[in-house]
């Protein structure tokens, strides 16, 4: 019934224009490849083992990501952290985790290495179909970190998994709001000065990332103090070299900033009914 819907497909086809399988076992693999390829996937690739997916995602640039979390030569929560944080074109493509097994530590690793939904085995088309369109319909805010780099954790699917210990994080939440995306993100321009000799290239890809988001933020709200802070900033990551030193205090001064209320939306105006009086005029008129 999925195949049939031409609209129901239109919308899945941008997420696979290009999709990649990476599974040990080949049989698996192809069960996946025929159900994308009935909903119209055409360019459908797969790859065995981790350094073959990796090799895969680069040259293909995959819109959608299967990987199988465990198999010969294949780790793949390892493999999602490596493209998440490589410079392909892919690194924020959906990333599907296919697992036999659905124990919460499972799930929060394959959280933790930022993909998007987790797959358990034996699975149904309309189960694999499922998860297509919650990666391809429903967008996740991104996060750009040193010790976290994916889709925002709080929407994570782990629907598999019905124990007591499934966090409250892991449920449906609200959208992000503009106090919650301003404190996100300078929390995280804190980790990345705090971590910035540990790992300094995602730190300084960390902090740009924060600073294109805070900028957005400044011309939504009009705030020419935080876009005068964030500009001081951008001026100091194209020093060459930017380093710890040269960025603490021009985001020590950002982070003294407090947001400045979200713009209200305007409330629509609402004629006033006649009274009476105006009433019986207009018919004496």
């Amino acid at each position: 019934m999925f195949t049939s819907d031409r609209q129901f497909r239109e919308r899945l086809e941008p997420g696979l224009r290009r999709v990649m399988v990476v599974d040990g076992n080949p049989h698996a693999a192809a069960l996946i490849v025929d159900i994308i390829k009935g909903l119209g996937g055409r360019d459908v690739r797969t790859a065995k083992s981790q350094d073959g997916g990796l090799a895969l995602a680069r040259d293909l640039e995959p819109t959608l990501i299967f990987l199988e979390r465990h198999g010969p030569d294949l780790n793949g929560e390892m493999l999602a952290r490596a493209i998440r944080r490589s410079y392909y074109g892919c690194r924020r493509a959906p990333i599907i985790m296919v697992s036999a097994e659905a124990a919460a530590s499972g799930i929060r690793g394959a959280r933790d290495a930022g993909v998007h939904e987790f797959l358990r085995k034996p699975f149904t088309s309309a189960d694999v179909v499922r998860r297509i369109e919650n990666v391809v319909t429903r967008p996740r805010d991104w996060v750009e970190a040193v010790s976290y780099v994916g889709p925002d954790r709080r929407r994570f699917n782990s629907g598999e998994y019905p124990g007591e210990a499934k966090r409250k994080d892991d449920r449906p939440v609200a959208a992000t709001s503009h106090e919650e995306i301003h404190d996100r993100a300078m929390r995280i321009l804190a980790a990345a000065l705090d971590q910035f000799d540990l790992d300094t290239t995602q730190a300084l890809r960390a902090i740009r990332e924060q600073a294109q988001i805070l900028k957005a933020m400044a011309l939504k709200t009009s705030d020419t103090t935080l876009a005068s802070a964030v500009g001081a900033l951008e001026v100091t990551l194209a020093a060459s070299p930017a380093n710890r030193a040269t960025l603490t205090p021009t985001i020590t001064q950002l982070m003294m900033l407090k947001p400045a209320p979200a713009p209200l939306r305007p409330t629509p105006l609402r004629p006033t009914p006649p009274t009476e009086d105006q009433i019986k005029r207009l018919r004496q008129g």
